[in-house]
């Protein structure tokens, strides 16, 4: 009886599979389909962001603007930060991760592809939440890490009062030790939509780390694993033990609001510092979130088109895990100004630079990996080469964010977003698109654009450098973040329109990759391409381009860490050479 059920539901899950139109996509399962649904509804949310972006760099690209209202500027840079952390970088990599950790590892789909589907419905819908917040003038606007007490308010706090009311409420306030800094609805939205979708990356990452360690095929070892898997269970490690953090600060923040209680007012007992360790504590391992699927995904495309296996595997991978445990040891180094004790400070400090060293160690791989290969520079390659020179300037400039004199000196000005956006729009940018030009063809069974592709890449790089480069001298002279307009004359009138300008840059790259992508689906190939086009090394390329709903026709059994160059050169098999 449990065989015949067993039976009736993989019937029942292939002719789902093969179900056409839109209801398909709608009532999926299959981890191949909702990857390209995580990654397709990212980058939609990529292009409301870039739109942000735009918005933002015209403001503040002459002195004086008024593009945009403080209070419309505030919506704008908040939203901006929201949807590129939350709606594109970590869905993005998420659909990388459900399309290909099966493949790579030799399973037939998720291990829970209802909780798989049910994860990326969530992000969906908490997409569609904070966007809808525009349409009644109530998006946040208070940042995206949204700091208490200016996110505070009371039960008693009223909106919408004339100037005469609102002084009255003030005084009020003052002789009740009560705030009523927000007292409209964007701190609720912010709260509402983050936790929705922190409850989508905590089901994905529980679902990640049970497909990893239980559903590998024979002979997959931890050992052999694709360091890009290595780098999506480090990742998933990180999101469930990062995520309590912010659902306990958020929830703390609602209560405070909504209920009466004062867990952030320093007049009534509370500690608006609370906020500021509660939510770091998540922030900052939320940045290697980020970056370490990009690491992974680096770490597959350079031996491919170095022609030789990754130097230094165990080291890559490994330095991968201790920047997971690292990442929860530097929080407060977003704290300096705030008056930490010097003890505090002296670790904080100490444990920032320490996270270098494992970064380091990747990059010396990843250099080594090049040195003396077989280069291919192709698409992937472009954007995987400038994803590490780009990565380095951010690492180089968050190494000096660890001297606590420096940090005292630049905190909260443009030199802080242009080290973030090195990191994020360096890294992950860079690698999602590095990402997307490599397994596109596996994807779809079409390869894009390869000249369309390089141009992109030249716009993307000139762009980023004339956008967030000058952002370090702003920073250096003074101006600060979050500022919605600036008076001319204190030496950032130049500087501010080059970034504006290198802003356009990017809008045509991106715009290119539109036109890439229509291109590709437009016109047939005039010949079937390969399976394998890159001559790529990894299990994934071992079935058809795109795969077939059970990806494998029989489980594969693995035998060294290139499986596929295994069975394509058997006279030269890894397992044969080195043993693993």
């Amino acid at each position: 009886m449990a065989v015949g059920s067993v039976a009736t539901r993989g019937r029942a899950a292939r002719k789902t599979w093969k179900q056409s139109g839109i209801g398909s996509w709608i009532t999926t399962t299959d981890h191949k389909k909702l990857g390209i649904l995580y990654i397709s509804t990212g980058f939609l949310f990529f292009l409301v962001g870039g739109v942000e972006a735009s918005l933002i760099r015209w403001q503040l690209a002459q002195p004086n603007s008024t593009v945009l209202t403080p209070e419309v500027y505030d919506q704008i840079f908040t939203m901006h930060a929201l949807t590129m952390i939350f709606l594109f970088v970590m869905p993005t990599m998420a659909g990388f991760g459900n399309f290909l950790v099966p493949l790579m590892i030799g399973a037939r789909d998720m291990a829970f592809p209802r909780l798989n589907a049910l994860g990326y419905w969530l992000i969906f819908f908490a997409g569609i939440f904070l966007m809808s917040s525009f349409v009644i003038g109530s998006a946040p606007n208070a940042g995206w890490f949204s700091y208490a007490p200016l996110t505070e308010s009371s039960p008693g706090c009223l909106t919408n009062l004339s100037a005469q009311a609102m002084a009255q409420q003030a005084a009020t306030q003052a002789a009740n030790n009560v705030a009523c800094f927000s007292p409209g609805q964007n701190p609720d939205f912010w709260i509402i939509g983050l936790n929705l979708l922190g409850i989508s990356s905590l089901v994905g990452a529980l679902n990640f780390i049970v497909t990893i360690l239980r559903l590998r095929a024979p002979g997959m070892t931890i050992n052999r694993m694709p360091l890009f898997v290595w780098m999506t269970m480090i990742t998933s490690f990180l999101l469930v033990f990062a995520l309590p953090s912010l659902t306990v600060a958020s929830a703390l923040l609602l209560f405070d609001r909504h209920l009466g209680t004062h867990f952030y007012q320093a007049g009534l007992g509370g500690d608006p510092l609370l906020w500021q360790h509660l939510f770091w504590s998540f922030g900052h391992p939320e940045v290697y979130i980020l970056i370490l699927p990009a690491f992974g995904m680096i770490s597959e495309i350079l031996p491919v088109f170095s022609g030789k296996p990754i130097f230094g595997y165990t080291f890559v991978a490994w330095s991968g895990v201790a920047i997971g445990f690292l990442s929860f040891t530097v929080w407060a180094h977003h704290m300096f100004a705030v008056g930490l004790p010097t003890v505090a400070q002296a670790f904080f400090a100490s444990s920032t630079t320490l996270i270098a060293i494992p970064t380091a160690v990747k990059i010396f791989n990843w250099v080594a990996t090049l040195y003396k290969g077989r280069l291919r520079f192709d698409t992937p390659m472009l954007f995987a080469t400038g994803f590490i020179a780009m990565f380095l300037i951010g690492g180089l400039n968050g190494a000096a964010l660890a001297v606590v004199p420096f940090d005292y000196q630049v905190t909260d000005t443009y030199f802080v977003v242009a080290h973030i956006h090195y990191v994020l729009f360096g890294g992950s940018v860079l690698g999602i698109f590095a990402g997307m030009f490599y397994w596109f063809p596996k994807m779809f069974g079409r390869k894009l654009d390869e000249r369309l592709g390089k141009i992109q890449f030249w716009l993307f790089l000139i762009g980023m450098n004339l956008t967030f480069f000058p952002m370090h001298i702003l920073g250096i002279l003074g101006m600060p973040r979050r500022q919605y307009t600036y008076p001319p004359g204190l030496g950032w009138d130049e500087l501010n329109l080059a970034a504006s300008l290198g802003v356009i840059l990017l809008i045509v790259g991106v715009l290119l990759f539109l036109v890439n992508l229509l291109k590709t689906f437009a016109i047939k190939p005039a010949q079937p391409m390969d399976d394998n086009p890159w001559d790529a090394f990894t299990l994934e390329w071992a079935t058809t381009s795109p795969p077939p709903p059970e990806n494998f026709k029989s489980i594969p059994v693995v035998r060294s860490r290139r499986p596929v160059w295994d069975m394509n050169h058997p006279e030269q098999a890894d397992w044969l050479v080195t043993g693993h």
